[in-house]
Formats: C-alpha cells, sequence, structure tokens
C-alpha cells in the first residue's frame, strides 16, 4: 500500500493514473464507496463519503476527480435491477463511467434490445472503466419515441469497455491524469435489463432519495476544497513565511459546513422527510458562493509566490492548473 506522500509523488506529472495506484483503489474498492454493501460495496454514509473524496483530492487533484466521478456513475449500482447489480459489482474491479450530455439514440429492437450509436465526450477515468453509462434518445422504425407529454423518452444504458471506442482527446491544462476521453458506440446491442431510469431505485436505502443536485454539488465541492487545501500546503513551502492561515481556517471550516450539510441530508431523508427545494438551493448557493471566494483567494496567493510557481514541473503550478481546470465544470458556473 502507498502512503499519501508516496501517491502524490508517483501522481506528479503524469498523464493518467499509474496502474499500481488503480491497483491499490480497486483493493481499497474506492470506486465502490457509494455501492451498496448487498452488491458488495463499501456503502458508505454521505458524510463519510465525502470526508474520503476531500482527502483524495488533497493528495491529487486528478485522483480525487476521477475517484469522484467514476464512484459517482457507480451510484448507478442502486438504478439497476438487483440480479444485474449484483452480478456486476460482485467483481472489485467494476468501475462504471461515462457522459451526462445526450450524445446517441437507442433503437428499439422486435428481440426487446436496443441498437446503440452516437458519440459522447468528457468520460472521466476512461482508460480504467470496466462499463461506460450513456444517455440515449429512443427510437423506433427511427423515429423518436414519445412520453405521456409528449417529449422525447431518454433512457440510460451500461455498455462494457470492449464494445466502446475510446477517443484521447483531453487537451486542458489541467487535470491531465483523470483520463476525461470521449468515447463512441457503433451499432451495439444492449438488453433493456442494462439499461436504467435515474429516479427509479431497487435498493430502498435512504442514499437514493438524495436529490442529484445535492449530491452532485456536495461531491464536486469537496474536490475544491481538497486541491485548495493541497495547493496552500505547496504554496507554503515557496513561501514560507506567507501568511495565509486564514484560507486554511476557511478551508476546515468549510469542510465543517459541508459534514453538517451531509449529516442534515441524510437525517431527513432516514425520517422519510423530503429535501426541499429551498434547502437545495441553500446548499447549491454555498457551494457556489464558497468556489467563487476560493478561486479569487487562490489567484490572489499565486501572484505573492514567485516565477518559481510558474515551472511547469512545479507541484503548485500542477495544482493550480488543476483547481481551475476543474472550476470550467458547469456545476457552479455562474450565468452572467
Amino acid at each position: 500500500m502507498f502512503t499519501p506522500k508516496e501517491i502524490r509523488m508517483k501522481m506528479h506529472g503524469t498523464s493518467e493514473v499509474p496502474s499500481k495506484i488503480i491497483d491499490q483503489i480497486h483493493e481499497e474498492r474506492l470506486l465502490q464507496i457509494w455501492v451498496p454493501k448487498v452488491y458488495g460495496g463499501l456503502g458508505l454514509r454521505l458524510n463519510q463519503g465525502l470526508q474520503l473524496l476531500f482527502d483524495w483530492s488533497k493528495i491529487d487533484g486528478s485522483l480525487g476527480w476521477m475517484l469522484t466521478l467514476c464512484s459517482g456513475a457507480n451510484f448507478f449500482s442502486r438504478n439497476l435491477k438487483p440480479n444485474i447489480a449484483k452480478e456486476l459489482f460482485s467483481n472489485p474491479k467494476t468501475c462504471f463511467g461515462g457522459s451526462g450530455m445526450i450524445g446517441g439514440t437507442a433503437e428499439k429492437q422486435n428481440d426487446g434490445t436496443f441498437l446503440i450509436n452516437g458519440l459522447w465526450h468528457f468520460a472521466t477515468g476512461a482508460p480504467h472503466l470496466s462499463h461506460f453509462t450513456l444517455n440515449a434518445r429512443l427510437t423506433e422504425n427511427g423515429n423518436p419515441l414519445l412520453g405521456e407529454s409528449g417529449n422525447e423518452l431518454i433512457r440510460s444504458f451500461v455498455i462494457s469497455k470492449n464494445q466502446v471506442e475510446i477517443i484521447p482527446n483531453w487537451k486542458s491544462t489541467g487535470m491531465k491524469a483523470t483520463g476525461t476521453y470521449s468515447f463512441k458506440v457503433e451499432n451495439i446491442k444492449v438488453p433493456e435489463d442494462y439499461s436504467f431510469i435515474y429516479d427509479e431505485f431497487f435498493t430502498g436505502d435512504a442514499m437514493d432519495k438524495i436529490p442529484f443536485r445535492v449530491f452532485a454539488d456536495l461531491t464536486l465541492l469537496v474536490n475544491y476544497l481538497g486541491m485548495a487545501s493541497h495547493f496552500s500546503e505547496e504554496a507554503i513551502k515557496i513561501r514560507p513565511y506567507l501568511d495565509i492561515k486564514f484560507f486554511d481556517e476557511k478551508i476546515n471550516k468549510a469542510m465543517v459546513k459541508v459534514i453538517e450539510f451531509a449529516d442534515e441530508v441524510e437525517g431527513l431523508l432516514n425520517e422519510s422527510k423530503t429535501i426541499t427545494p429551498e434547502k437545495q438551493l441553500e446548499i447549491h448557493d454555498y457551494s457556489s458562493d464558497l468556489v467563487d471566494s476560493l478561486s479569487h483567494q487562490i489567484l490572489q496567493i499565486y501572484i505573492q509566490l514567485g516565477i518559481k510557481a510558474s515551472h511547469i514541473d512545479s507541484e503548485v503550478y500542477q495544482v493550480f492548473c488543476d483547481y481551475f481546470t476543474a472550476t470550467q465544470h458547469s456545476n457552479f458556473r455562474r450565468e452572467f
């Protein structure tokens, strides 16, 4: 087992998570933190999972991001029929990942299967996935299938990695080791049992009822906090007398608040209460404001670090690039 320090050293400057680190992740089933124990996963509670993701994001931004998005995709184990989920996740190396975009079509076949075609962008962890998840428009005889309200029907599918063409086209300045690539599917038949609907669950756990907005906000927020904490560590190494205690205190207080939100949300769900739109907006606004504030403070600190901080092989530069690449995710992007 590698220590956090060893992992950070191995991740520095890499374009892909090293295989030995992936082996450790599989051994600890870290990609299955949200998979219920009945399927062989860790079945962590919300507060436990958020703390774990913060810790790994603090070690390395790319690694924490990959763990967050892939474990988040494995949350879909709860949406699959139990026999399929149990079959897939009996393997400790099962890892879902994919795209939230609607990038293709699923043509309904006479035998009850669907013929999938399309192109999807930005599947994090692509080289390490066992299965890809995707959203597709349902069609029959080439025509869109419509719901009762007249809207096009959309369904999510799980496809084995060997049925997918990975397109390694990530060109961003940061998050280089996340393996965030596009993927293409051509004329692949998928049984209906390997499809799912986001708000249909089979595990009967309170975690099932966490609104997607809340889950996304909190799991992504701890990544930004972890990277910000790592940035602070590296900044002090360059400028030991720089006073950034205020920044560290901000991160620590924010993590306390995140855990409070997690406990409140799961407590309400355990009591069969709903998470109101007002509470969801409170969490989202808090998270958005915090990321905005962290970003400005990181910039203020960065410009005080001197030329060493601009060296492309320096750790502080890598963290800086990772953080500001991650902030381009649409989740907290403000509209002007």
